[in-house]
């Protein structure tokens, strides 16, 4: 992991700003509607962002395959939005957005990451959404 994406809490340039959210998507291209997934992921975090008083700030998408999310120009985007204070919440669709099932420990990384720097990670999948914090 490089300098940048290591950054620690006293290393961030400012508090994160309260009410503000970046919406991630990282979602598996559907053989008959290719679009579909990534299409729900967005209508679902906007809803979400609305529902809950967020501004979402962004809207940053990732091609889906990449199990390693600091290798994934968007999420690094996240991490700087985070690092920058400019996003208090990561709103995802579902944990699988950030790292597949079978990376969970990657996933569980990032989340610990965003939490240090003051973000919190909210999902807006109804089932997931209706549990409260992502981590």
């Amino acid at each position: 992991m490089s300098r940048a994406e290591s950054t620690t809490p006293a290393e961030r340039t400012a508090r994160p700003d309260t009410g503000a959210a970046v919406l991630y998507v990282c979602a598996e291209r559907g053989r008959l509607v290719p679009t579909l997934a990534a299409d729900r992921a967005q209508s679902e975090g906007r809803a979400y962002a609305t529902a809950h008083g967020l501004r979402l700030v962004d809207v940053i998408t990732d091609p889906y395959g990449e199990a390693e999310p600091v290798r994934r120009a968007g999420w690094r985007l996240v991490r700087a939005l985070a690092r920058a204070g400019t996003v208090d919440t990561v709103i995802v669709r579902w944990p699988a957005a950030i790292a597949p099932d079978g990376a969970a420990e990657r996933r569980h990384r990032e989340i610990t990451w965003l939490q240090s720097h003051g973000v919190r990670v909210r999902y807006s999948w109804a089932p997931l959404a209706a549990g409260g914090d992502g981590g």
